[in-house]
């Protein structure tokens, strides 16, 4: 919609209220929100001014002044508020300059792709995610100096297979790993997935799919059409917003950390990516899998940089309890067509040479989508632009592999701090066409550091004391 366009759909729906959304550094989503008859048009030129020293990673509080200016082409209705309200996502400027904010992640994945326009490489990189996330019925946890506990319960849950429950205990609890497409009453969130689907398609979300995933409690899955990468991101908010606000509204909880539960399957994002060029699709060919060269030039960027990737695209401690052996996690830092294991599988279900793709497989939706999703890009064109072919694909299963053999493929980081110092020795691809500044890269990693690996790192854990306490 245009700003006039937007005007008359607030007089013709008695719209009330506007709620401006941006995305803070780290990657939540925050909100201000105006009387709908305190908007007009000049807003969408001037701006709101807001505190951006009160926003995790912004500015210092003498430099705290900033601006938010709305995006009419993201505006879409608010299904969960009382008071009839619409929903816009705005960019981040100085008020001063009136320049785009550089730590702005919005502003860094439209400069990725306006990087991709430049390179000649194409016009439009087409993203598309997975996200998974859990359900539960309740959440309890604590963390003090002297304590610290968590427990997490859902009906579905195999724990819960000798509960007395409050009409009688009816079972149909899932077995660990069986959670992959039961039906009701095994599935007892499809009505609740259904409803979550209904409201993304309120917000102007195309769904074309959703199902239980692979946990035993409360693992699901909604799959959004894919769009370009700005949008996308835009969209993966709007997604996580719905499922979270249906999930309230019926009495549960919905998380997408990647690890919640010990010994069960994480959640993942796994990542569709092409590269499209005057309407064509440059990574399909006549390569492996039916990719160009192009495709495997772009893997091979994405291997190359994937441990320095991962402190973007896995951006919390949670992160490395998922990217472990042996729970279908992508550890192994290899492509294949068929192999679930590997870092990026080359999807086949279609022929069509406009659905050829890869698919990334160990981003988790615990990062900020866009930053996540500028990096993988920023990655694969470094591949295309040097030429750096993946090798081999990994068509075996990995876990019949010789030791000696397996020795060779390497994995992905095993904690973020790892990750993070990865990614301070691996950036300068990331600095291209100024899409990501120093600026970013050094207050990313040390804001990750010092907030959250730090804290995780020095706390005692529960299980030490199972471990430790009667040595």
């Amino acid at each position: 919609m245009t700003p006039k366009e937007i005007m008359e759909y607030i007089k013709r729906e008695n719209i009330e209220f506007l709620d401006l959304r941006f995305m803070d550094f780290p990657g939540m989503w925050q909100h201000t929100t105006i009387p709908a008859n305190m908007l007009d048009e000049s807003v969408f030129e001037d701006g709101l001014g807001f505190d951006g020293s009160s926003i995790r990673g912004w500015q210092a509080i003498n430099e705290s002044d900033m601006i938010l200016v709305p995006d009419p082409e993201t505006m879409v209705p608010d299904p969960f508020t009382e008071h009839p309200t619409i929903i816009m996502i705005c960019d981040i400027k100085d008020p001063i300059t009136r320049e785009d904010y550089t730590k702005d992640p919005r502003h860094i994945a439209k400069k990725a792709t306006k990087y991709l326009q430049s390179t000649g490489l194409g016009d439009t990189v087409y993203i598309g995610p997975e996200a998974e996330f859990f359900v539960f019925d309740s959440v309890r946890y604590d963390s003090k100096n002297h304590y610290s506990f968590l427990e997490i319960d859902s009906i579905e849950g195999i724990w819960n297979s000798g509960k007395e429950e409050e009409y009688g205990n009816l079972g149909y609890k899932i077995r660990h790993k069986e959670g992959y497409f039961p039906v009701p009453p095994t599935d007892k969130l499809h009505d609740l997935r259904s409803e979550m689907v209904k409201n993304m398609i309120k917000m102007g979300l195309k769904v074309e799919v959703h199902h239980h995933e692979v946990a035993t409690a409360g693992q699901c899955e909604i799959d959004i059409r894919f769009d370009e990468l700005v949008r996308m991101a835009d969209k993966l908010q709007f997604y996580k917003y719905a499922v979270k606000n249906t999930a309230y509204i019926n009495g549960k909880t919905a998380t997408f950390m990647p690890k919640p539960m010990f010994d069960d399957n994480g959640s993942g994002m796994h990542t569709h990516i092409s590269i499209w060029k005057n309407g064509k699709n440059t990574f399909a060919g006549n390569e492996y899998a039916g990719l160009s060269e192009t495709a495997l030039y772009f893997i091979g960027g994405i291997l190359k940089h994937a441990k320095a990737l991962a402190g973007i695209t896995n951006p919390t401690t949670n992160s490395y309890k998922r990217l472990v052996p042996g729970y279908e996690a992508p550890v192994n830092l290899a492509y294949s067509a068929r192999n679930r294991s590997a870092a990026i599988r080359i999807p086949m279900y279609s022929h069509n040479p406009k659905a050829k793709r890869i698919e990334i497989r160990f981003p988790d939706p615990s990062c900020n989508p866009y930053l996540a999703f500028a990096a993988l890009l920023m990655a694969g064109i470094d591949g295309i632009q040097n030429k750096i072919h993946p090798g081999e694909p990994l068509d075996k299963n990995i876990y019949d592999l010789p030791a000696e053999e397996l020795s060779k493929i390497e994995n992905t980081p095993r904690t973020l701090r790892e990750a993070l110092e990865e990614l301070r020795k691996d950036h300068e691809f990331l600095l291209k066409g100024d899409v990501f500044t120093k600026d970013v890269i050094e207050t990313w990693i040390e804001y990750k550091l010092e907030n959250e690996a730090a804290p995780v790192e020095l706390r005692p854990h529960p299980h030490e004391f199972f471990l430790y306490y009667d040595i």
